[in-house]
């Protein structure tokens, strides 16, 4: 199996579509590479089209078994709960990583459960700064703090210039889930 080298951390951000379509094209060329890959999953319920795909490919999907919609929706019991269960999800995703040796993480929509306290921000800094040497791991959604950008290798942004939403067309199957 192939193995890399050193790995870098990656941000795929903005307000634009792409971010985790992004992630999801390199979870594909690194498995076809033969590197391992865990590809995590917070703010999502895990229904969406490419999980299936990834995980005939051999991904290995982690997502949170309860899904408690967005952020703005939520009551504080709600964002209590959410918190418990996202920072637990990305902890296992991270200790996975670095006690099987993936060559891969990615964890999709980490921005909004990081901004929000739904991800513990100290432990995942913790991770991050201290991650195995060769351990890529690839962070998406809007707005990565300032402390983010400046631990990353790379940070890229999607740009929405136009969206369908704007007129009224919700997410489509296939498409924008």
């Amino acid at each position: 199996m192939a193995a890399l080298k050193k790995g870098c951390l990656q941000i795929y951000c903005g307000d634009g579509k792409g971010k985790t379509t992004a992630s999801v094209g390199l979870a594909v060329r690194a498995a076809g590479t033969g590197l391992k890959v865990l590809f995590c999953q917070v703010m999502k319920d895990g229904s969406s089209g490419e999980v299936k795909m990834l995980q005939q490919l051999g991904v290995t999907y982690r997502c949170c078994t309860e899904h408690f919609g967005f952020y703005w929706n939520m009551n504080e019991e709600q964002k209590r709960a959410a918190a418990k269960a996202y920072t637990a999800i990305f902890l296992e995703a991270a200790q996975k990583a670095r006690d099987e040796e993936y060559d891969l993480l990615i964890v999709d929509e980490f921005m909004s459960a990081y901004n929000h306290g739904l991800i513990d921000q100290k432990e995942a800094l913790h991770f991050l700064m201290n991650r195995p040497e060769h351990l890529e791991i690839v962070l998406t959604g809007r707005d990565p703090g300032e402390e983010l950008v400046e631990l990353a290798d790379y940070v890229t942004e999607m740009r929405k210039v136009k969206h369908p939403f704007e007129k009224g067309i919700p997410a489509r199957r296939g498409i924008e889930m």
